[in-house]
């Protein structure tokens, strides 16, 4: 019995030996190397199995990364499965959406929702602005159509908090301040009753000309022969009368010029340059009536630019604006106007340098001087060999089209591109006017922005000292508020749109400032202005 379990246990060991022993021995000597050697060439516990390994491991990750993911796919015979995750992008930071918050502003002055001041709001709301009561101090911009600083404090405002006038204005747009102003652009004009001496003195040197007296606060204006002047009334002053006025179709008129300071100390100042104000006396100035003010007075009822007869191809049929109308007009009688228009940004580019220390002096009564700007419109006159006269300028010019309805479209362009400089009408979507997170300044402006002569700053005497004055533009000789400055600047030349600078004087202007009669900080701002003219035109213009 134990015999046979050994002889069983041997049976499988023998039938394979059985097995081996029946193949030719020719076949078995020729398959044994030919696996050995496939197996030895992908074995990994060889140097060459593991170089292998790894060039094809590369090859196919390279491959799989190249290949079009559709191409792939049908290479593979393989669908897409419609639960797989997109693939995923990796951002630094994500920017959340906006809330409803808007801007505020409120409106100061007598019958703050009257029509006159519709295409203010008009505007305002399309750039995002929500109106308040004014009785709350949660807003961001103050529009105020009446001078705000006789009855409202405001000398802490906060930081971000913005106000259509500057401090002391009046000193430009009051009317005898203005007319008795030294500049060669404004006719000659005395106060009464102080200057009567004075007045008559001159009368009698001119006994050629004629005077109108003015009041100091409304639009009572007539030509006055020297017995018939009230040289007691203190409430009017006597201006020299243009009396050879440039005529249009046989009308005289006046140019209102719209007019944006944003600065003081330094100063920086625009102009409207879309379009201007043209109004025409409803009467012919010829033949000369001193009795009819109507022909030689532009008043409430003024004939626009589309009634004469003159203008009215240009303005109505052709779509030019008032001043491109009268331009065309002028150059087809064979005149330039490009005369008349250099007068005109000079005569308000010195009326206003001639108040601003006046100015400057009273902001510093303030917790900032940059919660403030403005927007006036200056009144000229044209003689007949082309002289530019400066006769008014106002704090609050009208902006209703109540009267004139094509005149909607000006004002509203006008308001546009005025808030669009100060800043107050941005693309950034905000809850408020306050300072916005330091990556969204760093896109609107940089340093990179501001910096100027590189090659200067980078030499000595920069390099050592901030002493010299050409140095002053220097990075590491500007003050926090020498900064400030600079990136208001940049900005509002980003924002410029259909505004003009015409101080700084552009460097493409022919008739610039003296700098010896500017004080250091305009100095110092028209410099910069040059330095970035030098690498961008448009700072030239």
């Amino acid at each position: 019995m134990s015999e046979k379990r050994k002889l069983d246990k041997r049976k499988p060991e023998n039938s394979l030996k059985i097995k081996h022993e029946d193949k030719p021995s020719g076949a078995a000597n020729e398959t044994t190397p030919q696996v050995e050697n496939v197996n030895c060439f992908f074995d990994l516990r060889t140097k060459r199995g593991q170089l292998l390994f790894f060039i094809v491991t590369v090859l196919a990750a390279s491959l799989t990364q190249c290949l079009p993911k559709d191409v792939l796919i049908n290479m593979l015979h393989l669908t897409e499965q419609e639960h797989c995750k997109p693939e995923t992008k990796i951002v630094e930071k994500i920017v959340h959406s906006i809330t409803t918050d808007r801007p505020k502003y409120v409106i100061y002055g007598r019958n703050p929702s009257g029509g006159h001041l519709i295409h203010v709001h008009n505007v305002l709301r399309r750039l995002g602005l929500e109106q308040v009561e004014n009785t709350t101090d949660n807003w961001d911009l103050m529009w105020a159509h009446d001078y705000p600083y006789r009855k409202l404090n405001l000398h802490h405002l906060k930081p971000h908090q913005l106000v259509n006038h500057f401090p002391g204005s009046g000193y430009i747009t009051n009317k005898v301040d203005l007319s008795t102003t030294d500049i060669r652009y404004v006719p000659k004009a005395f106060k009464l009753p102080s200057e009567t001496k004075e007045f008559k003195g001159f009368a009698l040197k001119n006994p050629t000309k004629m005077f109108v007296q003015k009041n100091n606060q409304h639009r009572h204006i007539q030509i006055k022969k020297l017995e018939e002047i009230d040289f007691g009334n203190n409430e009017t002053f006597i201006q020299e009368f243009i009396d050879n006025p440039l005529l249009v179709d046989g009308y005289k008129f006046d140019i209102g010029v719209y007019t944006v300071i944003t600065s003081v100390d330094p100063l920086r100042v625009y102009i409207y340059k879309g379009d201007a104000l043209f109004r025409y006396c409803p009467v012919k100035y010829y033949p000369f009536d001193a009795d009819n003010v109507d022909k030689y007075i532009v008043g409430d009822d003024y004939l626009p630019s589309w009634e004469v007869p003159a203008l009215k191809p240009f303005y109505t049929k052709l779509g030019f604006g008032m001043k491109e109308s009268f331009d065309a007009y002028l150059r087809s009688v064979g005149r330039d106007p490009t005369t008349i228009w250099e007068q005109v940004e000079d005569a308000i580019r010195l009326a206003i340098l001639s108040k601003e220390s006046l100015l400057a002096n009273i902001l510093p009564r303030y917790a900032s001087k940059r919660n403030f700007f403005e927007m006036m419109r200056f009144d000229l006159v044209v003689d007949n060999t082309l002289r530019v006269f400066l006769m008014e300028a106002n704090m609050s010019p009208n902006l209703s089209s109540a009267h004139y309805k094509p005149n909607r479209l000006l004002y509203e362009q006008v308001i546009y591109n005025f808030l669009r400089l100060v800043g107050v009408g941005s693309d950034l979507h905000r809850e408020s006017f306050r300072k916005r997170s330091t990556e969204t300044e760093a896109m609107v402006s940089s340093p990179k922005n501001i910096v100027v002569q590189a090659n200067r700053c980078a030499e000595a005497p920069c390099t050592e000292s901030c002493a010299p004055e050409e140095c002053s533009l220097c990075v590491s000789c500007l003050s926090g508020a020498d900064l400030k400055e600079l990136h208001g600047a940049f900005r509002e030349h980003s924002n410029r749109g259909d505004m003009k600078r015409i101080f700084p004087v552009p460097k493409a202007d022919h008739l610039p400032v003296d700098p010896a009669e500017m004080s250091a900080k305009n100095r110092w701002m028209s410099h910069w202005f040059e330095e970035k003219c030098q690498t961008d035109s448009s700072y030239c213009y």
